[in-house]
């Protein structure tokens, strides 16, 4: 049981199903992280669709140092906890907390972490599908670990089983899934990732959408008319639902003032309207490493 091993101290956060707890382990003195996720009076997950405990297989597959660990799956009547490495933060208090932009050593390792812990996923064949800030986990020493795997999914090719297209944080959901799209694949994550690395070069969310009509508006109004760019999007389920003026693209430069030409052209394709165009993660370090101290002036 639970209560033999560990202590339940503050709850820290809520996961996509589940409560967040800080814990000491009794056996050890370590503080560890709990999510403990509700179950049905058969024993099954309440909220996890089909059958299987995706989180709990996701976490267990992926063995990373930029992902948070499963240290352990507990039995606690009502709940099934899972233990985890405890984090001291989350990107989301280090961009929205700071007064003076990151210094650009700092946005070129959080982006290079990020994007070893997403290749990790893809190589795995899962989808994360709630990559954002909040997400992101931040050690005592800096290093950041993807969490909160409640929405994870295996992916079986883009022209296999239908998903989901109600996932993602709105801020950070990518076009595709916001005109109803069931199959998908890793671009997904991948617009995820340049959304994030936006809020990285500058502290306010770049597509900030009061509602799903309103995100695709922003998104339109900076990257411009989605059907000159994208073949094929007119034949997504909730395209014609909605529709806007043929906009121009802003220059992403102006957007971002204190970034340098290299970070500009990162950026630029990542958050591509085609998600069969944007870089995967294994194509993006590369041209981190190259950016050196360019990502942004300090």
């Amino acid at each position: 049981m639970l209560a033999s091993r560990y202590e339940l101290l503050e709850k820290i956060g809520n996961g996509a199903f589940g409560e967040v707890h800080r814990a000491k382990d009794l056996q050890s003195g370590e503080v560890r992280a709990i999510k403990r996720l509700r179950v049905n009076d058969d024993g099954q997950l309440s909220v996890v669709p089909a059958a299987q405990f995706q989180e709990i297989e996701a976490m267990r597959q992926l063995q990373h140092p930029n992902i948070v660990k499963l240290l352990d799956v507990v039995s606690d009547g009502s709940y099934i906890a899972l233990v985890l490495e405890y984090m001291s933060t989350d990107l989301l208090s280090v961009v929205r907390n700071r007064l003076e932009p990151l210094h650009p050593a700092d946005v070129r390792g959080l982006l290079r972490m990020l994007l070893h812990g997403v290749a990790c996923c893809h190589e795995h064949n899962i989808l994360h599908r709630d990559l954002k800030p909040g997400n992101l986990l931040l050690s005592a020493d800096g290093v950041l670990k993807l969490s909160d795997f409640g929405l994870a999914t295996v992916f079986v090719g883009r022209e296999g089983r239908s998903y989901s297209h109600q996932v993602a944080t709105r801020w950070y959901r990518a076009p595709e899934l916001l005109f109803g799209a069931r199959h998908y694949d890793t671009a997904v994550d991948m617009w995820a990732v340049g959304t994030i690395f936006a809020e990285l070069l500058r502290p306010t969310p770049l597509f900030a959408g009061q509602n799903d009509i309103d995100q695709i508006f922003r998104v339109v109004q900076v990257l411009g008319d989605i059907e000159k760019q994208w073949p094929g999007v007119c034949e997504l389920p909730d395209f014609n639902k909605v529709s806007f003026p043929p906009y121009d693209p802003m220059a992403l430069s102006k957007l971002f003032p204190d970034a340098q030409a290299s970070a500009v052209d990162l950026l630029s394709k990542l958050l591509v309207l085609d998600p069969s165009k944007r870089l995967s993660a294994r194509q993006v370090p590369l041209p981190v490493h190259n950016c050196g101290h360019e990502l942004a002036n300090g």
